[in-house]
């Protein structure tokens, strides 16, 4: 490859490191990466409607829908019928669930170390801020596929790059 661009290497990058961590998870904990993010997601923010998880995550409803219905299954997530809008539901992790968040936490950050491994704490550190630059220029509001992580604090980005420490 003679020349590769910085938008390619990313994309790429971010596809290996997606699939690797899917596999783990599902090897180690029996959810892939699409289940853990929806369980970060409500534990940041219980009160979220299938649509705004779809949107939030670059799936389609329905393809949420089934992940809520499998989590449930697994007893990971509980969903009941909103009292005040019974066409609405609330969908909140279970204690199990919340074990399973923090476990595959502990499990990303490990599984990623070694990727980062040759980068020195100061990099390592830059490299966290540039790219969070990035993805709150990527994601603003007015952006296609824009996200709300940013306003979630931050936890579910800290979770996707193994980071183990708060980036907001």
């Amino acid at each position: 490859m003679e020349s590769v661009t910085l938008g390619y290497l990313l994309s790429h990058t971010a596809t290996i490191l997606y699939r690797q961590a899917d596999q783990v998870l599902l090897e180690r904990l029996g959810i892939g990466m699409s289940q853990f993010k929806i369980l970060m997601l409500l534990k940041e923010e219980s009160r979220l409607q299938q649509r705004t998880l779809a949107d939030s995550l670059g799936q389609t409803e329905a393809s949420v829908s089934r992940q809520i219905k499998l989590l449930c299954e697994k007893g990971m997530l509980v969903s009941r019928v909103n009292k005040e809008n019974r066409r609405e539901h609330i969908t909140v992790p279970t204690v199990k669930g919340l074990k399973i968040v923090h476990a595959a936490e502990d499990i990303l950050a490990t599984f990623h170390q070694p990727a980062f491994a040759e980068l020195t704490d100061k990099e390592r550190q830059r490299l966290t801020e540039m790219l969070t630059m990035v993805h709150a220029h990527t994601c603003q509001p007015t952006k296609p596929y824009a996200c709300d992580h940013q306003a979630m604090g931050g936890s579910y980005i800290e979770a996707l790059v193994g980071g183990g420490k708060r980036i907001d």
